[in-house]
């Protein structure tokens, strides 16, 4: 037996890191625009750098593992985040912010192909789900709090009074006309402290189970052959494309149409994105219990463009309960397009698993779209393209012929017996 409750409480700790590193790039746009004056595809390319990191290490990730290990594989993305936070920290400028974001990225991207094997060994398979469910709130969770982190931390940068706390050993080293890159001392400090909690703690033995192993460069050629495994990694790059073009254009839409502080009321709207995105996932987790999961996406969908549309077009009160919504109805859309997807093949789940990450670089590709768009036609055009990838997602609840449909509680009609 490897289970580890002390493990578990390490991973659910990491993917709160995980999320509060990743998701914080959309709040801090306007700023980094400001800041650096930048055009709209010029800041796109930030997240395009973080993002792409994902579609370059996923697949090595999961072959250095069985070599190396999860202790060693977790302090090196650490300490990698690390180099990459202190790099924009020490010298802030544009080119250090799209290696710096590259750099959190590779960091991030490893940590996600290590700690949910880890986390069904530590927690026990018989426990997986739950764990894995409780790991995405957790997810959630931090994706809420770190925009109120940023509005926080920059309110207290600006006060006349001067700093207080542990901030004021970041003022030293912080230029007084970007309060943002403060986040980043911040970042560099957490991802030391995990290197230090990591190297002090134990790890389970894991063992692989056959779907979790990383396939051969022969087993991803014959995936990619299949139609279906092309629809699905398109899938999922759809829908973190549409996840990160909302989340990091919301401060600056709202800052650009309705002039709202993107400090404050911006980063407030992003953080109710995900805070919503987590409520809406628990909601979803009761309704694939009651339907099928195909029906469940297509209405959730129809509803996150219908938000998406009053988000871009209403008056900016609306749009400040709109998009946090799409965040709402987008919820369900990872969990079931992942689940159809592995439904779908009869075997190489694993090397699946790892094509279907590998899209995550939609989040990479869409924003830096949308922003050169917006360069274009405006903003509010460029985030009109959405509707293509958002679109596509709604195109699976009608195709999608999964060999197993996931299970729906019915009632059960009691037969008269004669």
């Amino acid at each position: 037996m490897n289970r580890s409750s002390y493990t578990v409480t390490l991973i659910m700790l990491t993917f709160f890191v995980i999320s509060f590193l990743t998701n914080i790039t959309g709040p801090l746009i306007p700023d980094i625009i400001k800041g650096f004056n930048l055009s709209l595809t010029l800041v796109a390319l930030l997240p395009f750098a973080f993002f792409i990191a994902y579609g370059i290490m996923s697949i090595p990730s999961g072959m250095l593992l069985e070599r190396y290990h999860e202790k060693k594989m977790m302090t090196a993305a650490f300490l990698v985040a690390f180099f990459g936070s202190l790099l924009l920290a020490f010298s802030p400028n544009y080119l250090n912010a799209v290696l710096s974001l590259f750099l959190i990225g590779c960091g991030m991207a490893i940590l996600q192909v290590v700690i949910n094997p880890l986390l069904r060994t530590a927690g026990g398979e018989e426990n997986y789900a739950f764990n894995s469910i409780l790991a995405q709130l957790i997810f959630g969770l931090a994706s809420f709090v770190s925009p109120l982190v940023y509005s926080g931390m920059v309110a207290d940068f600006n006060k006349p009074g001067g700093q207080s706390g542990f901030l004021s050993l970041f003022m030293k080293y912080t230029p007084p006309d970007l309060p943002w890159i403060s986040l980043y001392w911040l970042f560099a400090l957490i991802s030391l402290l995990m290197i230090a909690v990591i190297l002090a703690s134990r790890f389970p033995k894991v063992e692989l189970s056959q779907d979790e192993k990383a396939g051969t460069f022969q087993t991803y050629i014959g995936l990619f052959k299949k139609r279906v495994v092309i629809l699905y990694f398109l899938a999922i790059f759809s829908y973190v494309g549409t996840e990160q073009g909302v989340a990091n254009w919301i401060s600056q839409f709202l800052y650009s149409y309705h002039g709202f502080d993107p400090q404050t009321t911006g980063a407030q709207a992003v953080a109710y994105f995900w805070g919503l995105m987590t409520a809406g996932g628990v909601l979803g987790l009761l309704l694939v219990k009651l339907m099928d999961s195909r029906k469940v996406l297509i209405l959730f969908t129809v509803l996150a463009l219908l938000c998406l549309s009053l988000g871009l077009f209403g008056p900016g009160r609306l749009a400040l309960i709109a998009f946090p919504l799409v965040g709402f109805f987008a919820s369900v859309m990872y969990p079931i397009i992942f689940s159809l997807a592995l439904n779908s093949v009869k075997e190489h789940h694993g090397s699946f698993a790892g094509i279907l990450v590998t899209g995550i670089v939609g989040g990479a590709v869409v924003p830096l779209i949308v922003g050169s768009l917006g360069d274009l036609t405006g903003l509010r055009y460029g985030m009109l393209f959405l509707y293509v990838p958002i679109g596509f997602i709604l195109s699976i609840g009608f195709w999608a012929r999964p060999i197993i449909t996931n299970k729906v509680i019915t009632r059960r009609k009691k037969k008269l017996v004669e």
